[in-house]
């Protein structure tokens, strides 16, 4: 029945050891049991690339309609009725499952679920909630189990029961980084194209022209920060009042703390904003209901998210989907390697270098290899120990396909490696290069690849084997260990659904912390809430916006936060004591947000009038339209108005709003020439000394580029359109 309602003849499928591979659809068929028992790791989602074929003996024929027949005389009786469902038996004897078949979608959005035939376990699974009811759903399901397609099931509900045209209709789908949010974006445009849905990407620092685009967009792909920024920028909320179904990737990210409280705030703040016009309209069915549909990693406390999405009428659907559900059975294997006290954390980085090629050779079957490194500098440092160490077995027709993609390279170093199989990618790299990388390794013709964290992010690049070589990484001039999320989005990317069955991942630490690794895969970190670490940026943030009105309605905004949900669970996290009741957490909570309404007040940013209710001031509302820490407009409050255009410069390099600028040991030079030297241009106002803090590197950025000095270097280049992008807010 398969082969019949893909409506092709596969003329090159595999015959392997009794067992048929057929690759197009991905489904393993069992023929000891006459092909009946078709196994769950079957079903698997096809990427986008197309798989790689290879031609063989065993054919399959098509005689008359009813019935397929392959060389080897095995019947297949194929089923007259499409949307016949197939008994699924589950490989470790579960109790028998049914997937779902694509033809039980609506014909007209059914283009949107074009490349398989069968929804897998998972969104098989998830697809009851979420095309046939409007609850709030939280799926926790391992990475590569398909999550997009459970977005996209939850806009084709909406579509469904949405009156044509759609004309007030919004979708917000939000990632924690821009990579993911490209992905996506290129994605749904292909796909919701063409039933006549725009897509709009929103991200970095797009200016108020957006805005028009915003009113013409159906679907909006953003970022926590960019959504936070925007919605506080409106006069009114009425666009965000259009936004009927929120889309939340990776929302395990919450627990973040750098970022995961702007996830949080803005979550809530479409909440307050939908109560707040219950309360409002008299007419409740006028209110259209606002859907939150979340995906989280393999996390402990799923449930507090569902409790969080939950509303007053109805709480949200749960949905746990087992690691032994990955479509890909994943290996974890964590190494520890001996580290001596006096070993810095570079020579212990540098001593694994020489580690790499063993691993690989132990676990990759051959089969392509993904290596994350913890800095840009020792991505390179690692590609070249390993291309000088390790000789790959590469067909001819393979080396002439690397030395193509090699041809077309800007950077010699690199085009140098890749005729070896091993290639490098950061984002500091051109993008042509990048992504001429990214094609070589997703066709399989490169064996390893060499990356920084960051890009583990977004990019998907699946491979059979992940190799995370040192937990540390280097973050504002410290190294500092991986956060959960980082190695879980890192493992994350091993197993290619369309050509493994099973993938590994290697994690290579210190022996000292390997226990700490193995505990951490095993998924048993709770996520906590960040918030109250910026609570008093987002109070103000909410005042501006008149979300909160006096302290009664600030009190109703913490209870709708996810942090509200977890101190009352965990208040001894938060600073509260542990023998606290219910009240006694609320009260502790009503007095950190007095805290932080004082410190807004002694700065002037927010007024209380007569009645106590709370007004934003000038400082105030320019603090949160330009999305400015409360740090930042502390240190703008020591200025007299006599400083030299100097000193002005030293202050704004100083903000926080530059933390993520980093200083990075091989643009000392450079930066140095710039300040200092006696026979090129330097800059207008030198430093003492040499540079030598992210402060300093910021300054003398700031004064190359308004002194017209050119710079060299791509890395710098791009940092300096980060500066002058948060420094617009900032000055």
């Amino acid at each position: 029945s398969l082969f019949k309602k893909s409506g092709n003849v596969h003329k090159n499928t595999e015959f392997k050891a009794g067992s048929v591979d057929v690759k197009e659809i991905g489904t393993y068929l069992n023929t000891s049991e006459n092909m009946k028992e078709v196994t769950k790791e079957g079903f698997l989602r096809n990427n986008h690339h197309a798989p790689i074929m290879k031609d063989s003996d065993f054919t399959l024929h098509r005689v008359n309609n009813e019935e397929i027949v392959s060389e080897n005389g095995i019947k297949i009786q194929s089923f007259s009725n499409a949307s016949e469902i197939l008994d699924m038996t589950g490989t470790t004897g579960r109790k028998v499952e049914i997937l779902r078949a694509v033809t039980e979608i609506p014909t007209q959005f059914r283009s949107i679920f074009k490349e398989f035939p069968y929804f897998n376990y998972a969104q098989s699974k998830a697809l009851d909630d979420l095309l046939y009811t409007d609850r709030n759903f939280v799926i926790c399901a391992p990475t590569g189990s398909g999550k997009t397609v459970m977005f996209e099931l939850a806009i084709t509900r909406l579509l469904m029961e949405a009156p044509l045209p759609w004309l007030n209709i919004k979708v917000v789908y939000m990632a924690p980084i821009k990579a993911l949010c490209s992905q996506r974006f290129d994605d749904w445009k292909e796909k919701f194209g063409p039933i006549g849905l725009t897509c709009k990407e929103l991200t970095g620092d797009t200016l108020m022209d957006d805005l028009f685009e915003i009113h013409h967009a159906d679907i909006i792909i953003t970022t926590p920060e960019k959504w936070d920024s925007m919605t506080r920028r409106w006069r009114d909320n009425s666009i965000v009042q259009l936004v009927r179904l929120f889309l939340i990737d990776e929302v395990h990210v919450i627990k973040d703390e750098s970022r995961g409280a702007t996830l949080e705030v803005v979550v809530s703040r479409m909440k307050t904003i939908q109560s707040s016009l219950w309360r409002h309209l008299e007419k409740h069915d006028t209110v259209p209901p606002l859907r939150f549909v979340a995906v989280s990693a393999t996390i402990p406390n799923t449930q507090d998210i569902a409790e969080w999405l939950s509303d007053s009428n109805m709480p949200a659907v749960c949905l746990k989907i087992d690691e032994d559900q990955r479509p890909v059975k994943l290996r974890k294997i964590v190494l520890g390697f001996p580290c001596s006290d006096n070993q810095t954390e570079f020579k212990f980085d540098l001593t694994l270098n020489y580690k790499v090629a063993s691993i690989i050779q132990t676990y990759s079957e051959q089969k392509p290899a993904l290596v994350f490194c913890a800095t840009r500098k020792g991505v390179q440092q690692a590609a070249s120990v390993l291309a000088k160490d390790a000789k790959f077995l590469l067909s001819i027709e393979q080396k002439q396909r690397l030395q193509g993609f090699a041809n077309s390279l800007k950077d010699s170093k690199l085009r140098d490696l890749l005729t070896y199989g091993v290639a490098y990618h950061h984002a500091g790299m051109e993008i042509s290069d990048r992504k001429i990388i990214e094609g070589a390794f997703t066709v399989g013709d490169l064996p390893v690849l060499f990356t920084t964290s960051t890009l583990a992010m977004g990019v998907n690049l699946p491979a059979h084997l992940v190799v995370i070589k040192s937990t540390m990484h280097y973050v504002g001039g410290v190294f500092q260990e991986y956060s959960e999320t980082d190695i879980l989005q890192m493992i994350g990317r091993a197993g290619r659904p369309q050509f493994d069955t099973t993938a590994t991942a290697v994690i290579m630490t210190r022996c000292s912390t390997r226990e700490r690794y193995i505990q951490m895969l095993n998924g048993a970190d709770i996520i906590e809430s960040s918030l109250h670490r910026h609570l008093v940026e987002h109070l103000n943030a909410e005042i501006v916006l008149h979300t909160v009105t006096d302290v009664s309605v600030a009190l109703e905004w913490i209870r709708s936060t996810f942090l509200y949900i977890r101190a009352l669970k965990n208040p001894t996290h938060y600073g509260f004591s542990s023998g606290l009741d219910k009240v006694g957490i609320e009260a502790k909570l009503q007095e950190l947000c007095l805290k932080n309404l004082n410190d807004l007040s002694a700065f002037d940013l927010i007024r209380m009038d007569e009645a106590n209710n709370f007004k934003p001031t000038e400082t105030g509302r320019l603090m949160a339209w330009y999305y400015i820490a409360f740090d930042t407009v502390k240190q703008f409050f020591t200025i007299k108005g006599t400083e030299t255009l100097n000193e002005l410069i030293t202050m704004i390099s100083n903000c926080t709003e530059f933390v993520d600028v980093k200083l990075r040991t091989n643009e000392k030079k450079i930066l140095n020439t710039l300040n200092k030297d006696k026979d090129k241009v330097t800059i207008r106002f030198p430093m003492e000394g040499k540079i030598k803090t992210r402060e300093m590197k910021v300054n003398c950025l700031i004064q190359a580029q308004l002194g017209c000095i050119p710079i060299q270097d791509f890395t710098l280049t791009q940092d300096t359109g980060r500066i002058f992008r948060n420094g617009l807010r900032v000055t």
